[in-house]
């Protein structure tokens, strides 16, 4: 989607910090961090919510928590404690239509999160 924030970052049209890239996702420090250690991990795939998944998506929502796990192990946290998260719609936070995966760390979260 040509007007999608996400989209425009995987085509490399808005510079991002990125940590990680394969085929199928992208990860890059979130602009507005709210840990040390604050990534996004989008699908090149655009899927606005969790909402729009289908099962042919099944592997790529597998492999977003797989990397967020790598992640935080490459960082120093998969044993000291983290946090992934999915926001869908306004109410739950979500500001940009593009599914993505929020890995936090660095700091103790607590729970319920506000």
């Amino acid at each position: 989607m040509s007007n999608c924030l996400f989209c425009r970052i995987i085509a490399g049209e808005i510079p991002a910090a990125i940590v990680f890239q394969d085929d199928s996702l992208v990860a890059f420090k979130d602009i507005n961090p709210q840990a040390p250690l604050h990534l996004l991990l989008v699908p090149k795939t655009h899927i606005a919510t969790l909402n729009d998944l289908a099962p042919e998506h099944d592997a790529l929502v597998g492999s977003l928590f797989r990397r967020a796990a790598a992640l935080a192990r490459e960082h120093g946290y998969h044993e000291r404690g983290y946090r992934t998260v999915f926001n869908t719609h306004a109410d739950a936070g979500q500001t940009v239509f593009h599914v993505h995966l929020h890995l936090l760390a660095g700091r103790g979260l607590t729970w319920p999160p506000g």
